[in-house]
Protein backbone atom coordinates (compact mmCIF):
# COMPACT_ATOMS: atom_id res chain seq x y z
CA UNK A 1 0.00 0.00 0.00
CA UNK A 2 2.67 2.48 0.98
CA UNK A 3 6.05 3.07 -0.59
CA UNK A 4 8.84 1.20 1.12
CA UNK A 5 11.59 3.23 2.73
CA UNK A 6 15.33 2.70 2.55
CA UNK A 7 17.18 1.40 5.54
CA UNK A 8 17.69 4.07 8.21
CA UNK A 9 20.74 6.26 7.91
CA UNK A 10 22.10 8.47 10.65
CA UNK A 11 20.68 11.91 9.93
CA UNK A 12 21.84 13.53 13.15
CA UNK A 13 20.51 14.24 16.60
CA UNK A 14 16.97 15.26 17.54
CA UNK A 15 15.23 16.01 20.79
CA UNK A 16 12.44 13.79 22.08
CA UNK A 17 9.62 15.69 23.79
CA UNK A 18 5.99 15.50 24.75
CA UNK A 19 3.65 18.46 24.58
CA UNK A 20 4.66 20.94 27.22
CA UNK A 21 7.46 18.76 28.65
CA UNK A 22 11.23 18.94 28.29
CA UNK A 23 13.01 15.66 27.67
CA UNK A 24 16.50 14.25 27.26
CA UNK A 25 18.04 14.22 23.78
CA UNK A 26 17.75 11.07 21.68
CA UNK A 27 19.04 10.17 18.24
CA UNK A 28 16.62 10.50 15.30
CA UNK A 29 17.77 8.16 12.54
CA UNK A 30 15.26 8.89 9.78
CA UNK A 31 16.02 7.42 6.34
CA UNK A 32 17.56 9.72 3.75
CA UNK A 33 14.48 9.15 1.55
CA UNK A 34 12.28 10.97 4.06
CA UNK A 35 14.08 14.24 3.40
CA UNK A 36 15.10 13.87 -0.25
CA UNK A 37 13.97 16.61 -2.68
CA UNK A 38 10.30 16.69 -3.73
CA UNK A 39 8.86 17.63 -7.12
CA UNK A 40 7.91 21.25 -7.61
CA UNK A 41 4.40 20.94 -9.04
CA UNK A 42 3.06 19.01 -6.03
CA UNK A 43 5.59 20.21 -3.47
CA UNK A 44 3.07 20.99 -0.72
CA UNK A 45 1.14 17.72 -1.05
CA UNK A 46 4.26 15.61 -1.46
CA UNK A 47 5.79 17.17 1.65
CA UNK A 48 2.65 16.24 3.61
CA UNK A 49 2.88 12.76 2.09
CA UNK A 50 6.58 12.35 2.86
CA UNK A 51 6.40 13.50 6.48
CA UNK A 52 2.98 11.96 7.22
CA UNK A 53 4.03 8.58 5.86
CA UNK A 54 7.30 8.68 7.80
CA UNK A 55 5.33 9.40 10.98
CA UNK A 56 2.78 6.64 10.30
CA UNK A 57 5.55 4.11 9.64
CA UNK A 58 7.47 5.14 12.76
CA UNK A 59 10.46 6.43 10.78
CA UNK A 60 9.87 9.73 12.59
CA UNK A 61 9.11 8.51 16.08
CA UNK A 62 6.52 9.97 18.49
CA UNK A 63 8.07 12.79 20.49
CA UNK A 64 11.01 13.29 18.13
CA UNK A 65 11.87 16.76 16.82
CA UNK A 66 11.96 17.47 13.11
CA UNK A 67 15.04 19.15 11.66
CA UNK A 68 15.03 22.95 11.72
CA UNK A 69 13.04 24.76 9.00
CA UNK A 70 16.14 25.94 7.14
CA UNK A 71 17.57 22.42 7.02
CA UNK A 72 14.25 20.86 5.98
CA UNK A 73 13.80 23.39 3.18
CA UNK A 74 17.29 22.72 1.87
CA UNK A 75 16.96 18.94 2.01
CA UNK A 76 13.45 18.79 0.55
CA UNK A 77 14.25 21.46 -2.04
CA UNK A 78 11.20 23.58 -1.17
CA UNK A 79 10.51 27.15 -0.08
CA UNK A 80 9.92 28.07 3.54
CA UNK A 81 6.32 29.05 2.75
CA UNK A 82 5.64 25.60 1.25
CA UNK A 83 7.17 23.88 4.28
CA UNK A 84 5.12 25.99 6.67
CA UNK A 85 1.94 25.14 4.73
CA UNK A 86 2.73 21.44 5.03
CA UNK A 87 3.59 21.69 8.73
CA UNK A 88 0.37 23.63 9.35
CA UNK A 89 -1.60 20.85 7.65
CA UNK A 90 0.16 18.18 9.74
CA UNK A 91 -0.42 20.23 12.90
CA UNK A 92 -4.12 20.59 12.16
CA UNK A 93 -4.41 16.86 11.49
CA UNK A 94 -2.73 16.13 14.84
CA UNK A 95 0.46 14.56 13.48
CA UNK A 96 2.89 17.23 14.77
CA UNK A 97 2.93 20.13 17.23
CA UNK A 98 5.18 23.13 17.73
CA UNK A 99 6.72 24.59 20.88
CA UNK A 100 8.64 27.81 21.48
CA UNK A 101 11.75 28.58 23.46
CA UNK A 102 15.33 27.34 23.44
CA UNK A 103 14.21 23.68 23.42
CA UNK A 104 11.36 24.40 21.02
CA UNK A 105 10.71 23.24 17.50
CA UNK A 106 8.29 21.01 15.63
CA UNK A 107 7.74 17.61 17.22
CA UNK A 108 5.96 14.40 16.22
CA UNK A 109 2.82 14.08 18.35
CA UNK A 110 2.83 11.53 21.15
CA UNK A 111 0.36 9.90 21.08
CA UNK A 112 -0.61 10.18 17.42
CA UNK A 113 -4.21 11.15 16.60
CA UNK A 114 -6.73 8.29 16.91
CA UNK A 115 -8.83 7.39 13.91
CA UNK A 116 -11.31 4.77 12.75
CA UNK A 117 -9.22 2.47 10.56
CA UNK A 118 -10.39 1.76 7.01
CA UNK A 119 -11.04 -1.84 6.04
CA UNK A 120 -8.16 -4.07 5.02
CA UNK A 121 -9.71 -4.34 1.55
CA UNK A 122 -9.83 -0.56 1.17
CA UNK A 123 -6.22 -0.21 2.28
CA UNK A 124 -5.14 -2.96 -0.12
CA UNK A 125 -6.63 -1.26 -3.17
CA UNK A 126 -6.67 2.47 -2.44
CA UNK A 127 -4.07 3.17 -5.09
CA UNK A 128 -6.18 1.22 -7.60
CA UNK A 129 -9.08 3.51 -6.70
CA UNK A 130 -6.85 6.50 -7.47
CA UNK A 131 -5.77 4.90 -10.77
CA UNK A 132 -9.38 4.39 -11.82
CA UNK A 133 -10.16 8.00 -11.00
CA UNK A 134 -7.10 9.16 -12.95
CA UNK A 135 -8.25 7.34 -16.10
CA UNK A 136 -11.67 9.00 -15.93
CA UNK A 137 -10.63 12.51 -14.92
CA UNK A 138 -7.88 12.97 -17.50
CA UNK A 139 -10.29 12.14 -20.30
CA UNK A 140 -12.89 14.47 -18.82
CA UNK A 141 -10.38 17.33 -18.60
CA UNK A 142 -9.36 16.92 -22.24
CA UNK A 143 -12.92 16.75 -23.58
CA UNK A 144 -14.20 19.54 -21.34
CA UNK A 145 -11.50 21.83 -22.73
CA UNK A 146 -12.76 21.03 -26.22
CA UNK A 147 -16.51 21.09 -25.57
CA UNK A 148 -17.46 23.14 -22.49
CA UNK A 149 -20.12 25.74 -23.26
CA UNK A 150 -20.09 29.22 -21.67
CA UNK A 151 -22.90 28.37 -19.23
CA UNK A 152 -20.97 25.31 -18.01
CA UNK A 153 -17.84 27.41 -17.49
CA UNK A 154 -19.85 29.93 -15.47
CA UNK A 155 -21.30 27.17 -13.28
CA UNK A 156 -17.82 25.72 -12.68
CA UNK A 157 -16.47 29.14 -11.71
CA UNK A 158 -19.31 29.63 -9.21
CA UNK A 159 -18.51 26.26 -7.62
CA UNK A 160 -14.81 27.15 -7.31
CA UNK A 161 -15.75 30.46 -5.65
CA UNK A 162 -18.07 28.64 -3.25
CA UNK A 163 -15.28 26.23 -2.27
CA UNK A 164 -13.13 29.16 -1.13
CA UNK A 165 -15.75 29.86 1.55
CA UNK A 166 -15.86 26.25 2.81
CA UNK A 167 -12.27 25.61 3.86
CA UNK A 168 -13.26 25.19 7.53
CA UNK A 169 -16.19 22.83 6.77
CA UNK A 170 -15.01 19.68 5.02
CA UNK A 171 -18.47 18.14 4.72
CA UNK A 172 -19.75 21.15 2.76
CA UNK A 173 -16.47 21.40 0.85
CA UNK A 174 -16.56 17.78 -0.23
CA UNK A 175 -20.16 17.97 -1.46
CA UNK A 176 -19.32 21.02 -3.58
CA UNK A 177 -16.04 19.46 -4.72
CA UNK A 178 -17.95 16.44 -6.04
CA UNK A 179 -20.40 18.76 -7.82
CA UNK A 180 -17.51 20.59 -9.49
CA UNK A 181 -15.98 17.38 -10.85
CA UNK A 182 -19.35 16.00 -11.98
CA UNK A 183 -20.18 19.37 -13.59
CA UNK A 184 -16.88 19.17 -15.47
CA UNK A 185 -17.90 15.72 -16.75
CA UNK A 186 -21.30 17.09 -17.77
CA UNK A 187 -19.49 19.76 -19.79
CA UNK A 188 -18.16 16.98 -22.07
CA UNK A 189 -21.69 16.11 -23.15
CA UNK A 190 -21.00 12.40 -22.51
CA UNK A 191 -23.50 10.64 -20.16
CA UNK A 192 -21.21 7.58 -19.76
CA UNK A 193 -18.41 9.87 -18.57
CA UNK A 194 -20.77 11.54 -16.10
CA UNK A 195 -21.66 8.11 -14.68
CA UNK A 196 -17.99 7.11 -14.54
CA UNK A 197 -17.13 10.37 -12.79
CA UNK A 198 -19.91 9.87 -10.26
CA UNK A 199 -18.66 6.35 -9.47
CA UNK A 200 -15.05 7.58 -9.16
CA UNK A 201 -16.05 10.40 -6.82
CA UNK A 202 -18.06 8.01 -4.66
CA UNK A 203 -15.07 5.71 -4.25
CA UNK A 204 -12.83 8.69 -3.41
CA UNK A 205 -15.31 9.96 -0.82
CA UNK A 206 -15.11 6.61 0.95
CA UNK A 207 -11.31 6.95 1.09
CA UNK A 208 -11.27 10.61 2.10
CA UNK A 209 -13.53 9.85 5.07
CA UNK A 210 -10.53 8.25 6.80
CA UNK A 211 -8.14 11.21 6.78
CA UNK A 212 -8.03 14.67 8.33
CA UNK A 213 -8.81 17.68 6.12
CA UNK A 214 -6.86 20.74 7.27
CA UNK A 215 -7.90 24.00 5.58
CA UNK A 216 -4.40 24.31 4.09
CA UNK A 217 -4.98 21.11 2.12
CA UNK A 218 -8.40 22.24 0.91
CA UNK A 219 -7.09 25.66 -0.12
CA UNK A 220 -4.31 24.05 -2.16
CA UNK A 221 -6.80 21.71 -3.81
CA UNK A 222 -9.08 24.56 -4.84
CA UNK A 223 -6.15 26.56 -6.21
CA UNK A 224 -5.57 23.58 -8.50
CA UNK A 225 -9.25 23.67 -9.47
CA UNK A 226 -8.83 27.27 -10.55
CA UNK A 227 -5.77 26.49 -12.69
CA UNK A 228 -7.71 23.64 -14.28
CA UNK A 229 -10.70 25.85 -15.07
CA UNK A 230 -8.42 28.49 -16.57
CA UNK A 231 -7.03 25.87 -18.97
CA UNK A 232 -10.55 24.69 -19.86
CA UNK A 233 -11.70 28.27 -20.53
CA UNK A 234 -8.72 28.79 -22.83
CA UNK A 235 -9.49 25.56 -24.73
CA UNK A 236 -6.03 24.27 -23.84
CA UNK A 237 -6.66 20.53 -23.56
CA UNK A 238 -3.02 19.63 -23.06
CA UNK A 239 -2.64 22.00 -20.13
CA UNK A 240 -6.01 20.93 -18.68
CA UNK A 241 -4.81 17.31 -18.65
CA UNK A 242 -1.50 18.34 -17.08
CA UNK A 243 -3.15 20.37 -14.31
CA UNK A 244 -5.71 17.63 -13.65
CA UNK A 245 -2.90 15.07 -13.33
CA UNK A 246 -1.15 17.32 -10.81
CA UNK A 247 -4.41 17.79 -8.91
CA UNK A 248 -4.97 14.03 -8.64
CA UNK A 249 -1.34 13.39 -7.72
CA UNK A 250 -1.75 15.95 -4.95
CA UNK A 251 -4.75 14.06 -3.55
CA UNK A 252 -2.82 10.79 -3.75
CA UNK A 253 0.07 12.31 -1.81
CA UNK A 254 -2.30 13.53 0.90
CA UNK A 255 -3.86 10.08 1.16
CA UNK A 256 -0.44 8.43 1.34
CA UNK A 257 0.63 10.81 4.09
CA UNK A 258 -2.52 10.82 6.23
CA UNK A 259 -4.33 7.52 5.59
CA UNK A 260 -4.15 5.31 8.71
CA UNK A 261 -1.84 2.31 8.55
CA UNK A 262 -3.27 -1.18 8.32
Amino acid sequence: MRRTAKAPADDGAAISARKGDAAAPVELAAPDAVFSPVRSHTAFEETVDRLGTAISLGLLTPGSRLPAERELCARLGISRSTLRQALTALTQSGHVFATRGRAGGTFVSDPLPPSDPPSAEMLARWRETCDERLAVELGVALLAAERARPEALEALERLACALDEMLEDFSAYRQTDVRLHVCLAQATGSPPLVRAMTDAQGAMTDLLAHIAHPPEVLASSNAQHRRLLAAVRERDGRRAVQVMAQHLQGTEHILAGLLPSS
